[in-house]
């Protein structure tokens, strides 16, 4: 499949990237990383980025605006998601061909035209393994862009089963001259009313045995006017590095969807099973689900409290 794709680039004038919707940093730094390598080879290639925004991220990058009828002669390369409703701007259905690089341990419901490699700790990883394969070309934005995205997947290179792998193609990256610093400088600083915030929600955690979570209302929006991400994924790690805490839960509304998210992770215990029990998936130790109501979340925290006994 590897080189179906590859043949598929070098045929197309047109290539068009998405990824996921609410993007984190993988997802960006898989999609705008492979946009920069493409056309750092490929300079007579017409090559865009597309999907919904996030502030938090706009120093690694900005999207694209493009027509519809760019999409009729196109080649599609979806990053970071092999899932059909959670890819952000569902136009890639117009494209000519599509393609998906994901590293989940999900199926695939878009295209036949599937690479996986659960193996690496983000997309990034598996992007950037495939173009080294293909000896492409790097520069300092390519390989930014991708040690972005592993820094931001792997938790500064905590998680991962295999991160010999990922350490040797992250010192690959700042070899090509990657800007650790940048990335770690706009990613890990914050301003006092994040501060502000973090300590709200660390009042907010609930501590059962060996697991934590927090629940949050739509309400919470209106005391803290951020994006959902910002609360969903960045609030899980006022919960992480306690030794009593094996696993910890976050559990915030979705206005939009009408649903509660929920964002699961553990340290060392397989938890991705429980998610998929609710709709969800993952990583082993990283991993989520859309639940429908209070009710359920009451059952999924039941269900990971009885693993982290299990496992104590």
């Amino acid at each position: 499949m590897k080189d179906l794709l590859f043949k598929k680039i070098k045929e197309y004038d047109t290539i068009i990237i998405h990824r996921h919707q609410r993007p984190d940093g993988d997802a960006l730094g898989s999609q705008l990383g492979l946009k920069a390598a493409l056309e750092y080879n490929y300079p007579n290639k017409h090559v865009y980025a597309v999907g919904d925004t996030t502030k938090k991220y706009e120093f690694i990058g900005k999207m694209d605006e493009i027509s519809d009828e760019l999409y009729k002669n196109a080649l599609v390369i979806i990053c970071d998601v092999a899932v059909a409703h959670m890819v952000s701007d569902d136009r890639y259905k117009l494209a000519k061909e599509v393609f998906v690089i994901d590293h989940h341990k999900n199926d695939c419901d878009i295209t036949t035209n599937f690479l996986q490699n659960t193996d690496a700790v983000a997309a990034a990883e598996f992007v950037a393994s495939l173009l080294l394969e293909e000896n492409f070309k790097f520069n300092e934005d390519i390989a930014t862009k991708l040690l972005f995205g592993i820094i931001t997947d792997s938790g500064r290179f905590m998680y991962g089963d295999d991160l010999s792998k990922s350490l040797l193609i992250a010192s690959k990256l700042v070899s090509f001259g990657a800007k650790y610093k940048y990335i770690y400088d706009n990613i890990y600083v914050e301003s006092i009313e994040d501060r502000k915030m973090s300590t709200y929600f660390s009042d907010k955690v609930v501590y059962k045995g060996n697991i934590a979570y927090i629940k949050s209302e739509k309400e919470v929006f209106d005391l803290f006017p951020v994006e959902f991400n910002d609360i969903s994924r960045g609030m899980l790690s006022l919960m992480s590095g306690l030794k009593e805490i094996l696993i910890w839960l976050n559990f915030t509304f979705d206005k939009e969807k009408n649903a509660i998210i929920g964002e699961f992770r553990s340290r060392n215990i397989p938890i991705v099973d429980i998610a998929k029990k609710y709709g969800g998936g993952g990583h082993l130790n990283a991993c989520g689900a859309t639940l429908k109501d209070w009710d359920e979340v009451d059952k999924v925290i039941e269900d990971y409290y009885n693993l982290a006994q299990e496992n104590k």
